[in-house]
């Protein structure tokens, strides 16, 4: 009988003691569970663990975790070093970790694929052209097409996108371009090569013979003359008053198709020299601008398939005339 007695005791005190070290399951009233899963449980709850200091503690008194993290296994310490009782990081640690990281690193978005460019600043093509006059029917440029994506077609374009509510970037891309090819209609060759506007004047009496740039400063034209026939005609833009085209009768002396000035670093495609530095050539800037601007004191021509015409025609020798 004593033995039996002295059985049960060891197998009480040893249940006592696995409960003391943590080996219970938290159960979801938030009480200590026995063994067998239940609440409470006599005999286990009533012993304090091991260290607690206190010899006879409440009944009612949970067992308390160890203190010391090193006591547990790893997975159960919290990064300050205190220990979650489910082996899980803290719910404030939890929040602070969420706060940190970017909710697009939290929630990543579909990708979503660029649209392509068509067209953007710096290209030269009949697409560019294209792309000018259709902006022109609808309001967004009021320039003659050059054909050349500089400053001006791409702010046009960007006013285009910011009306139809697209970002604002000024390159054409497949959206933007599809959208204004369904606004618009083809244009037609004189929308895309615009014929001379200005009338032409009756030529001087100096173009009547032989072959002559017959070019009146009164109209702003020039008219090419061969034999008194005229060939061709286009207009044309002089220099300011600061630097004034030279009027009288002169000879082509020199042509150059890529010319760039050493004196204004710009471009003169189509130069043929009759004085000094002036010369006739094709101007972007007469092209985009008009009459607002002027030359240096060469003619500026501002169509280039008719001047490409002319340079090819007109020979070194051929007379030029420039009167009012």
């Amino acid at each position: 009988m004593l033995r039996t007695s002295a059985l049960r005791g060891g197998l009480a005190a040893a249940a006592v003691l696995a409960v003391g070290v943590g080996c219970t399951v938290r159960p979801a009233d938030g009480g200590t569970a026995g063994a067998d899963g239940k609440s409470g449980g006599s005999g286990a709850a009533a012993v304090a663990p091991p260290g607690s200091g206190s010899g006879t503690p409440s009944p009612s008194a949970p067992p308390r975790p160890s203190k010391n993290p090193a006591a547990l296994p790893t997975g159960e310490r919290s990064p300050s070093g205190s220990v979650s009782p489910s082996g899980s990081v803290p719910p404030s640690a939890s929040a602070s970790a969420s706060a940190r990281t970017p909710s697009s690193a939290r929630t990543p978005s579909p990708g979503v694929a660029k649209p392509r460019t068509v067209m953007a600043s710096g290209a030269e093509s009949d697409q560019v052209r294209e792309l000018q006059a259709r902006l022109r029917q609808i309001g967004h440029f009021d320039r003659t097409p050059t054909g050349y994506y500089g400053t001006l077609t791409a702010t046009a374009v960007a006013s285009f996108q910011g009306k139809r509510g697209l970002a604002r970037t000024g390159t054409t891309d497949s959206v933007t371009w599809e959208k204004l090819l369904g606004m618009t209609e083809k244009p037609t060759r004189d929308e895309l090569w615009p014929p001379t506007e200005r009338p032409v004047a009756a030529p001087d009496p100096r173009c009547l013979k032989g072959r002559v740039l017959c070019i009146s400063k009164n109209s702003r034209t020039l008219s090419w003359m061969v034999d008194g026939k005229r060939v061709s005609s286009m207009d044309v833009r002089f220099g300011s008053e600061y630097t004034p085209t030279r009027e009288g009768t002169f000879t082509v002396y020199w042509k150059s198709r890529h010319h760039v000035s050493t004196l204004y670093d710009t471009a003169m495609p189509y130069a043929m020299f009759f004085s000094g530095g002036q010369a006739v050539h094709y101007s972007a800037d007469f092209a985009a601008r008009g009459y607002t601007g002027a030359s240096h004191g060469c003619v500026n021509v501002r169509d280039e398939q008719k001047i490409a015409t002319l340079f090819a025609e007109v020979k070194t020798g051929d007379k030029v005339v420039i009167y009012w």
